[in-house]
């Protein structure tokens, strides 16, 4: 299927012959007026972030009585921060959250509408130029027509079904050919493992932050920048940069401040923020860089916006890591632990997909 298979046509996005049916949630419930039961949460409490869906948490079903679920199978906005998700089930939402209903709206003809209400949330911004009810409808949508000029749901709901086809075909040669390559083997739990401690600078010898660069000196390209962000494998952006930048490869990445401690394995050449820092060692895997990717992610819990890790006190810093005989890390031990933890994960989508 092609875009170019449908006449298209402009909508508002609300009102009397508007594509959805705006109105305010039923909730909008602060999160310090929440009933929180420990581990008995099952309904989704909606915010107006832009991780996980825009889910905060999930919150038991009994709240004050003036507060109502709303419905699922609808879009979800939030005001100021222009969040545009999918909602399939019940759920409860906090402050400024807008619901957009539409009969015929269902998992995928969403998934093909929604960035194009994306677009147009880019007007709206925080303070008093934010989305509300009255804004919300009236901003306008070019969308594919059917026979009658209405919106072809039918037809965004197969076209987003096709894409999706492709790529679960594609992802599932790729995981079965990583499959066969990782090679599972027996090896003991951690609990049952020996761990030593070391110092973060005799595990890597080369370390270095990278350099400052302000965003209006970044020139759009294909080269990952690295920045502070616990996002995206720490990705902020994609530049051409050559002049007074520092490129690195295969190493892990530390977060030195913005949201500090966040570490990631790069597996490809990148620009370094001046926010983060570089630490490599030649002799590492990729897998045993993921494995102490997460004892260096702890940091997180050491440091903060105020508290950033500098070059002395990342020399400082030790990690625990699973040991030898000779009290060395066991980076053989490392990586075969990571790669059946890869298998395990793999065998359980493809298993998941068969059902």
């Amino acid at each position: 299927m092609e875009l170019s298979d449908r006449e298209w046509k402009e909508f508002p996005l609300g009102g009397k012959y508007g594509v959805f049916n705006i109105i305010s949630t039923s909730s909008g419930i602060d999160k310090n007026k929440l009933v929180l039961k420990i581990n008995d949460g099952k309904i989704p409490y909606i915010t107006r972030t832009e991780l996980n869906n825009g889910i905060n948490l999930f919150i038991h079903k009994k709240q004050q009585s003036k507060y109502q679920m709303d419905m699922g199978n609808v879009l979800t906005i939030g005001l100021d921060t222009q969040t545009v998700f999918y909602q399939p089930h019940k759920f409860f939402t906090g402050q400024n959250i807008q619901i957009l209903n539409q009969n015929q709206l269902n998992k995928y003809n969403s998934l093909f509408i929604i960035p194009l209400i994306k677009i147009q949330m880019g007007k709206f911004n925080w303070g008093g130029n934010g989305a509300t009810l009255g804004r919300l409808a009236k901003t306008k949508l070019v969308l594919p027509i059917d026979i009658d000029n209405k919106p072809d749901w039918a037809f965004m709901e197969n076209y987003i079904k096709e894409k999706y086809a492709i790529k679960e075909k594609t992802y599932e040669e790729y995981i079965k050919n990583v499959i066969k390559d990782l090679k599972h083997a027996e090896i003991a739990p951690l609990e049952e493992k020996e761990w030593g401690e070391f110092f973060i600078n005799n595990l890597f010898p080369i370390i270095q932050r990278g350099k400052r660069l302000i965003k209006s000196n970044q020139i759009k390209g294909y080269t990952p920048y690295v920045s502070s962000t616990c996002l995206t494998n720490g990705i902020d952006n994609y530049i051409s940069n050559d002049n007074n930048v520092r490129k690195f490869s295969n190493c892990l990445t530390i977060a030195n401040s913005g949201s500090v401690g966040a570490s990631f394995y790069q597996p490809f050449e990148f620009i370094a923020s001046d926010h983060i820092t570089h630490l490599k060692n030649k002799y590492m895997t990729k897998y045993s860089y993921l494995f102490i990717a997460t004892l260096t992610g702890r940091l997180s819990e050491k440091y903060n916006f105020n508290r950033e890790i500098n070059d002395k006190r990342i020399s400082r810093e030790k990690i625990m890591l699973p040991v030898t005989e000779n009290n060395e890390p066991d980076y053989e031990y490392m990586e075969q632990y990571i790669k059946n933890l890869m298998i395990k994960k793999y065998t359980e989508y493809l298993s998941y997909k068969n059902e």
